[in-house]
């Protein structure tokens, strides 16, 4: 039986004089094509317990997490979902990228709740806080205006603490329903069923057809270093991205059709 995760950790720090606690986790970050997504879902010193079936996105199916989707977004005191595209992860690499994502999906939550107080991460690797300002490249460079929270990183927090786990859902929801939006533009890579991962069918088609807009071509992949170009540099993607990172193309067109706080919209009060 798995472990279910609870509000110890938030609550311990909202009790240490945190007003607003916010978990965190990422989606997409290992995938060759779509974006890196954040999700963010903030508590306080009155939430309750959470919904039922709350888990790490990586133990429930997609059909649990859509089920469960909906509950998360009511519970929490807002949530967001932030992302960075593949143009900007060949620009700024992935660690910088999984920060924009974050950060974006922090003003989002801004807009509803206020400044967030601590940030819960999984993992060891603190990738939200921005490095010293001497440290990091113009195109690092911060973009917005959003505080720099306090941030704690705990090693599967994902399965231990509610409020992450409910962010690891929230983002994977809406990460999948964009790949399955950009599966009907490029049926070939089989993108609804892989998510953009390193599935033999997406291997396959990138071998015969090459990249598209939507992949990181900075990556070794089959068909996505143009020639001449050595393996592993950065080369320019065409993709327009929206605010949040999601590709801007899909703004329009999605809106109203995905569950939940869709590419260039603002958070929701639980």
């Amino acid at each position: 039986m798995r472990a279910v995760p609870t509000l110890r950790q938030e609550r311990a720090l909202l009790s240490s004089g945190a007003r607003l606690v916010a978990g965190m986790d990422e989606v997409g970050r290992g995938a060759l094509a779509g974006p890196v997504s954040v999700g963010v879902v903030v508590v306080d010193a009155a939430t309750r317990t959470g919904p039922k079936g709350v888990a790490d996105s990586k133990l429930l199916t997609p059909a649990a997490r859509e089920a469960i989707a909906p509950a998360v977004r009511r519970w929490a005191v807002a949530w967001g979902v932030g992302h960075a595209g593949p143009a900007e992860i060949d620009e700024v690499g992935i660690i910088a990228a999984l920060r924009l994502a974050g950060r974006r999906a922090l003003a989002q939550v801004r807009q509803v709740c206020g400044d967030v107080d601590v940030v819960v991460l999984d993992g060891k690797h603190d990738w939200l806080s921005r490095p010293a300002l001497d440290l990091f490249a113009a195109a690092d460079a911060p973009e917005d205006d959003v505080p720099d929270p306090a941030v704690r990183t705990l090693v599967k927090a994902d399965m231990t603490c509610t409020s992450v786990a409910a962010a690891s859902v929230l983002a994977k929801v809406e990460r999948d329903g964009l790949l399955v939006e950009l599966a009907q533009r490029h049926p070939e890579y089989a993108w609804d069923q892989n998510k953009g991962y390193s599935a033999k069918a997406h291997l396959d088609a990138l071998a015969l057809h090459g990249p598209t807009p939507y992949h990181r071509r900075s990556w070794k992949l089959p068909g996505t270093v143009p020639e001449g170009v050595p393996e592993g540099a950065a080369v320019e993607v065409a993709a327009e991205v929206a605010p949040d990172g999601a590709p801007v193309e899909l703004v329009d067109e999605l809106q109203g059709d995905l569950p939940g706080n869709l590419p260039g919209t603002t958070a929701s009060v639980g």
